[in-house]
Formats: C-alpha cells, structure tokens, sequence
C-alpha cells in the first residue's frame, strides 16, 4: 500500500482534492528535531530530498489555510496549488538557526501567493493595486463578515494600523460592497419606479452606424494583433494559452500537466511567460501604429 508521501507525490488537488487532502493529512508532522535536520541539510547540501521532505510534511497546513479563502468564488485546488508555491518558496529560505518552526516562517509566503492569485482573479476591475490596498482589501473583507457599514472609529482604527488616509479605507469598503445593478430593474418594479432603471437614462449606441464600425475595426484590429502575438510563440505555449484562454471549454492547469507530461507549476509558468510575450508584442504593435 503507498504512503502518504508517495500518494502525494503522484496527486495534484486538481486530480481530485479529497484524495489529496486526505493523503496531506496522512503525512506524518516533523518534529522539532526533525525538521532542524532536514533544513540543515538542504541549506548546507542542497539536499532535494530534504526539501522535498519539507515541503510534504507541511502541505496540511496549506489546505488549511487556502480553507480561509473559500468565500471569493475561486477553485479550492487552485487556490491549494498557489498555496504549494508559497510553501516551496518558504522552504527554499527557511533558516533553522531562525529560532521558529518552519510553519510559522512559511505562513507568510504561503498567504502571499494565495493573495496575489486572489487579487488577479477575484474580478475584471482590480479593487487593489497598491500594498495598502492589497493590505485593506483582506482586512476589510474579514471585517465585513462581521459589520455592516463601519463606524468613523472603525475607519479611523484601521486607517491608523495600516498608515493610510480613511478616505481610502471607506473608497475600499464601497468597492468590496458594490453589487452589479439590473440594467432593466427588477421584473417586478411598478410604473412609479421602473424609470430609475439604468436602460430608461443611457443612450444606447450600438446600432448607431458611426460606433458599430468604429467597434468593428477595433475587434479586427485586436484579434489580428493578438494572432501575429501568438504566431510568435512555440507550439507548446500557443497551445497552452488556446485550452486556457481560448477554447470554449477552458483546460485547467492540470489537465495540460498531464498532457504535456510537466507539473501543474512548469505550466502555470509556461503561462505566465506567454502572456508577458504577449501584452508586450501587442503593446509595441499598438505603440507602432499610433
């Protein structure tokens, strides 16, 4: 029968997640000494093993902590799998002489990239840009879950812990509260109040002649140059942004990590160098023309 480790060692949590989980959990935790080992001996050896053991030890308290962040709408394997990023990236600078336990050290890594994937994926417009921001966006998500509107003490508080202006903390707090508005109201609205719907006050241009071939040549425009961009990529990373990004029926990392035969991490990674290849041609193209 395999062991955890080897169990883990073969699943990804996009395979499927209580499988993986399960076999996380099944992991035996490292004890102090243990663990003071293994880092040693990847700090003074590169060890791989060692990391590896490491990294393995500790995946229970990544799935514990990607749990947190269910209430954004985004796969919880994902967000494990971003989560794994961090904890590898702790461990590759985990020092024992640091006094703490690696858990403790990789809590930080771990949440930061479970941030950054949440920041560039929870909606279209970013609510946050900045590092008091991304700061705001995550305390005032977790306060919402208590609150209602805030206080100007509560404001003032939490303007003051994170060195920002308040009016910044409540401009955030209206982005984390505004809701999509019914373009036509709602189906019930009587004749007194369906005038404030928004279709009764906007012009709408979309059979205006001028705007639909306006829109017309901006759609080809794009479209053309974004396969003289993908034109310039190899095969494989053309592909892999096709499944993701193109098809109707999107591929998610790991299904194109078992196809090509690499980790769902070399993919995300083949990913985000073709988007960067990408905007960059578009943008010089964009540039060139104006």
């Amino acid at each position: 029968m395999a062991t955890g480790m080897q169990l883990v060692s073969r699943l990804v949590p996009g395979g499927n997640l209580e499988a993986y989980i399960q076999a996380a959990n099944a992991i035996p935790v490292l004890t102090l000494e243990e663990e003071r080992d293994l880092a040693e001996r990847l700090q003074r050896d590169e060890d791989l093993d060692a990391a590896r053991r490491l990294v393995l030890s500790h995946l229970r308290f990544v799935v514990h902590i990607a749990r947190s962040y269910s209430g954004y709408g985004l796969a919880q394997a994902d967000l494990i799998q971003e989560g794994n990023v961090g904890l590898m990236k702790a461990v590759k600078r985990f020092n024992p002489e640091f006094g703490v336990r690696l858990v403790s050290f990789a809590v930080h890594w771990i949440k930061a990239e479970i941030h950054e994937y949440i920041l560039r994926n929870w909606r279209i417009v970013k609510v946050a840009t900045t590092k008091a921001q991304r700061k705001l966006f995550f305390n005032l998500r977790s306060a919402k879950k208590r609150l209602g509107w805030m206080n100007n003490a509560e404001v003032n508080a939490i303007a003051e812990d994170l060195g920002v202006e308040p009016k910044v903390v409540r401009q955030m707090e209206g982005r984390l509260s505004a809701q999509d508005a019914s373009f036509d109201g709602p189906a019930d609205d009587d004749d007194d109040s369906a005038w404030q719907a928004p279709a009764h006050s906007i012009q709408d241009n979309r059979y205006d002649p001028a705007v639909m071939l306006e829109n017309s040549d901006w759609t080809e425009d794009s479209n053309s140059r974004l396969m003289e961009a993908l034109a310039e990529l190899d095969e494989r990373s053309q592909d892999i942004l096709r499944q993701r990004w193109l098809s109707e029926g999107k591929a998610t990392l790991h299904d194109l990590a078992a196809q090509y035969g690499i980790s769902a991490e070399r993919v995300r990674q083949l990913e985000k160098n073709a988007m960067k290849k990408i905007r960059k041609a578009i943008g010089e193209v964009g540039a060139a023309a104006a």
